[in-house]
Order: C-alpha cells, then structure tokens, then sequence
C-alpha cells in the first residue's frame, strides 16, 4: 500500500471515528463475541489469509532486491528467469489471497450486519408504545445503520489491520535490520514526524465531521419534516417560502464552508506525508547508495530497503491509530448492545396459554394505572437529553371496574384526558396495569400470549394510520395468508370495493405515506376492511369518526355496524349520538367511571353525560327521561 492511500485511509477512519472514554469492558467482549461465533470459521480463514497476503509483501522486496543483484552480478540467466517466475507465482498468490480474504470479510461483514440489525428491529418491537411515543425514530434508524455498520467494521477491517499491519511491521522491520541496520535505524527517525502530524489531523478532522453530521442533521429534519404531506399542507397554509429557503440556505451552506475546510486539511495532510515519504526514500538511496558505492551493501539490498520502507511505515502509521479505530467500534457496538439492554414491558409468561374459543368478555376489576417512567422504556441517547426522567407517570386510572359480556357494546364517553384510550390499550395489553386484573374470556391477560390477544382484539383508531404500501399490503397485516377474494369481501363489508375497483392499479394501487392519497373517510373505512379482514372477537373503535364530515361519517357509520356485529365491543366517542345504542354506557373523569347506564337513564339523571349530552346538541338538560325541545 502506497504511502499516499495510507494517508487517505487514516485521514477516513480518524475522521469517522466516535471518541469514548469507556474503558473496555470484559461483558462487552464476550457479547461482541457470542455475535462473532456463528462466524468463527470464516473469521480464522480471513485472519489467516490476511496474515499471508503481509508475509508475502515483505518477501516481494526481497526479491525485488536479488534480481538486481542477479543483474549487476552477471548472473546467468536462469537465475533471473527463476527469479522472475517465483516473482509472478508470488503475485498470483497475493491475487488469489485477496479476493478470497475479500470475499471471507465480506461474509463475514454482511452476515454481522444481518445478525446486529435483525437482532436490533426484533428487539425494538418487543418495546411498549411509550418507548416509541418518547424515541427520535431518526436516532432510533441510526442505531440499525451506522451504529450496526461501525460494530461490523471491527471485524471486517479493524481486527484484520491490527493483525496484518502488526506481521508486516515485524517481519519488514526484521528482515530490514538484517539487511542493513544503520539505514533502518536512519529510517525510523523520521516516523514521528509521520504518524503524529496523522493524530493530530484526524483529531481535527473529527471535529469537522461532527459539525458538519450536525448542520446535516438539522438539514435532513427540516426536510422530512416540510416534505411529508402534513408538514408540506402547513408550510403552505401558514409559513413565508423565503424564510424557510434562507433557513435551509444558511445550513447548507456551513455544511458547504466545512466541506471546503475539511477538503483542505486533507489535502495537506496527504501533501505533508508523501513529502515526508519522498525525503524517507531520498534518505535510503543517500545512505544506502553510499554504502553501495564503498562496497558495504549490494545495489539490490538497497532498493529491498526502499521497498520495505513503504511497507514499514504504512503499517507502523495504521497501528498509531488502531486504538481510535477499535474504540470507535467499540462505541458502536456499545450503542447497539445499549438498545438490546432495554427490557420489553410486556413478556409473555412461560405457561401463557391462548385465549378460549367462543366469545370473549371484557372485565376490569379495580383497575389503576400510570404511565411508566422514561427510564423503564427509553434511553437519554434516543430522546437527546442529557438524563431520562426517572419519575413514574401520574396515575391516570383510578381502581376502574366493569365488564362488557360477549356480544354486548359498552361505550366510553367523557372529557379529553379522561383516560378512555388508556383502557381501550390496556385491553389489547399495550401496557400491563399497576394493580388490579384486566380479563378477557375471563383469564387475566397476563396469562395470555400476547399473539393470541392480538387476534383476538381488534382495533380501529381515529388517525387509521397506513404505511406507504399497496392497499393489499396493508390489509393483509391482520391476515397475511389472506386470499384476493378475502380482501375484495372485507372492503365489500367496508363499503370500499367500488371505489378500490375503479382505482386503475385495484388491490396494487401505492396509498402513499401514512394514506395520505386516500380521503379521511376513505381511510378509516380501509383500516375497518382490515379490522374485518382479521375476524376478531372483541373490537374496539377509539373515536373511528372523529374529524369526519357528515357523509364520511355516514359511511364509516355503515362499515362499523357490519364490523360490530356479533362482536364484544368497546367504543370510545366524543359525538354522542354514535353510541345512544350501547348495551352500557361508561362516564370516565379523571380516571375514574363516574356515572354507568344506558342513554334515557343518563339522561333522565342529570349527571354529566347529560351535561355532555347538552353541551353537543344545544338542547336543556333532560327532565323525567324525555329530552327537553331545544
């Protein structure tokens, strides 16, 4: 390796380099390790290739050396030509190590990679929602991107340098002291001024990596943040383009100004060593063409030293920085062993059982509840603040109890912050209550597995939130095994199949990011289609027509009577009139059921779901169970 693409590559790894002060740690050794083991095998072959690629460069100088001297020497010419083929067998050896090492590194890379992201993603979904309601998803991303791909460079390039640079300078060194010691020694007094100007570089080059990620990062925000449809629709409605042109245009362009410095200090850096290099060389010849002329050294002795120099130093300026490269990932392997290192509320106990057959019943007896602490559920590198919040959440439900029979409709009306959405997760076991017991089919659902609570409750929200997919994509994620017919049945039932059926690319047609190419309405009739499409047993509707107009309304009305019929269910509306059919009707305030009955019964009691009742509909509070005339 040249000097000059030595100085490229260190220059790169120092600057992309993530300083730490943690010393090593044994535990995360042996975890790097219990990662590495699968590809132990694979990992040896590349250790050992690589080993053999630096052995067999020390050699090529040597007798790069000999067949000067061969020449000099008059040396008959089957010597040379002997010479000459050892030459071409060493480098078809050297050609044929490397792109075996080359293909074990990246087996071994690409599979680390896989095992550390798989790992990651299937952790994170194990996660409570608070998790994700507190987590930067950006930060979040980059853990399975560049934090995965920092680990997995300790193995693929940091590991094997260490090893090969280490060979390479032994052996280049031993055989250079035997050739010639007073050159060597004479050589290796210009290796300071070589590796620490590149500490010092990649120190400052770090610094301007880190501020330029950093105006990047803020730049990459304001872009996903303008560019999606809701944050575009606002832009337009309310914010000055030019404002937020020169916003952009200020970061970009410190991000252009570090660009230029950064592009400086590298190019003086690779200047200032291959100067440095040139003067090494020009010491050697000097030296060692002097002894060559006084009879000391053979001509071909000199230019082995001067080949083995190139490869005395390239190596020697790489172990100068191996510690900031093998800390750099260690630090990522650090940061993906931290989010594996966060226990998932919710675990299924080892003799969960399945919710029975038949139909399900909702029970809550004594119900409290409070939203977990940001320690238990997030990291501070996450939510990029300093320190989590170690104080548990105010208890939002307060010792709550009613039941909801098999085939019966209860509905939950009060004020905003009243807890009813907090009920309707703890049914689905979004989050484990504090106290008391949540029963389905009457087992407590901590003793069901949470794959069959999730088939057996189903629930439609008021953002009916889509992924950027085809609308069979997303109907099939309550039912992947489900056939065409049974998607064209469940959006039959939705009411959504005339309007899928006109839609040039049908069941194929790309909604686009969170639906946003579908009408509200439209929307929250597809989510009722795949609610329908996975058959469960208890539904629960969390205000599914609330910012809907009239007509909308009307429709997803229709939808939810199909989905409801002979189904457990709980709904949540704030428009009272949605729910004067319920079985029961719950009245939460803060966290506690106030009033219970059925809708003349309220009425007629002048409580606060007559209040509520009056407020919406303009009419006087009900006197006798008759509703007054407006």
């Amino acid at each position: 390796m040249s000097m000059e693409v030595t100085a490229w590559n260190q220059l790169y790894n120092a600057s992309h380099a993530q300083s730490d002060s943690r010393p090593f740690s044994a535990k995360t050794l042996r975890r790097i390790w219990e990662f590495a083991r699968p590809h132990r095998g694979e990992l040896i072959g590349f250790l050992a290739g690589s080993v053999s690629i630096a052995a067999l460069g020390v050699l090529n100088p040597v007798l790069a050396g000999r067949v000067i001297n061969a020449i000099t020497g008059q040396a008959p010419f089957a010597t040379v030509l002997t010479l000459a083929i050892v030459i071409a067998v060493v480098a078809v050896l050297l050609a044929g190590l490397g792109l075996l090492t080359r293909w074990l590194s990246a087996r071994i890379g690409e599979g680390l990679i896989y095992d550390l992201r798989r790992a990651v993603f299937d952790h994170v979904q194990t996660m409570p929602i608070a998790f994700f309601t507190r987590t930067r998803t950006g930060a979040l991303v980059s853990r399975l991107n560049s934090d995965v791909i920092g680990a997995q460079r300790a193995f693929s390039q940091t590991l094997s340098g260490v090893v090969t640079n280490v060979v390479a300078v032994t052996l280049s060194l031993a055989v250079m002291l035997t050739l010639s010691w007073q050159v060597t020694v004479l050589a290796l007094v210009l290796l300071p001024i070589f590796v620490l100007p590149a500490r010092r570089m990649g120190t400052r080059l770090a610094r301007l990596e880190r501020e330029a990620a950093n105006h990047n990062s803020v730049m990459s925000t304001q872009m996903t943040e303008r560019f999606s449809a809701p944050g575009a629709t606002l832009v337009k409605l309310f914010a000055d383009p030019r404002r937020e042109s020169e916003e952009f245009a200020g970061r970009a362009a410190r991000v252009r100004d570090i660009g230029v410095r950064r592009a400086m200090v590298q190019m003086a850096f690779v200047t200032a060593l291959t100067l440095v290099s040139a003067l090494a060389l020009a010491l050697v010849y000097g030296l060692g063409g002097w002894f060559a002329l006084t009879g000391s050294l053979d001509a071909g002795t000199v230019v082995s030293l001067a080949l083995l120099l190139t490869q005395l130093y390239a190596p020697l300026t790489a172990l100068a920085n191996a510690r900031v490269e093998v800390m750099s990932a260690f630090v990522s392997f650090e940061r993906v062993f931290e989010v594996l290192d966060l226990e998932p509320l919710i675990k299924d106990r080892p003799d969960a059982r399945e919710v029975s057959a038949g139909g399900v019943g909702v029970e809550f007896d004594r119900v409290s509840f409070g939203y977990p602490a940001a320690d238990k559920v997030s990291l501070a590198s996450l939510e990029e603040v300093a320190v989590l919040d170690h104080r548990a959440g105010a208890e939002v439900l307060h010792d709550v109890s009613f039941t909801v029979p098999a085939g019966a409709l209860v509905a939950l009306v009060g004020s905003s912050g009243a807890g009813k959405s907090t009920t309707a997760q703890l049914v689905s076991r979004l989050y484990d209550v504090d106290s008391g017991t949540v029963r389905l089919a009457g087992e407590d659902v901590r003793d069901l597995t949470a794959r069959s609570i999730q088939q057996t409750v189903g629930m439609v929200t008021q953002d009916g939130h889509l992924f950027h997919d085809t609308l069979a994509a997303n109907l099939r994620l309550a039912r992947p095994d489900a056939t065409d017919d049974e998607l064209w049945e469940a959006l039959r039932q939705a009411r959504l199949d005339a309007l899928v059926a006109e839609m040039p690319d049908g069941l194929a047609t790309v909604v686009g990011e969170r639906g946003y190419r579908l009408s509200g309405g439209e929307r929250q009739r597809l989510t009722i289609a795949r609610l329908l499409l996975g058959r469960p047993r208890v539904v629960i509707l969390d205000e599914a027509t609330a910012h809907l107009d009239s007509r909308s309304e009307a429709d997803v009305q229709a939808a939810l009577t199909v989905a409801l019929e002979g189904r457990t269910a709980i709904v949540i509306a704030h428009r009272l009139s949605t729910i004067q059919a319920a079985d029961e009707i719950l009245v939460m305030e803060h966290g506690r059921i106030v009033e219970r009955g059925r809708h003349d019964g309220l009425l007629a009691a002048g409580g606060r779901y007559a209040e509520l009742y009056h407020t919406q509909f303009g009419r006087p509070v009900p006197v006798d169970g008759r509703p007054g005339l407006p």
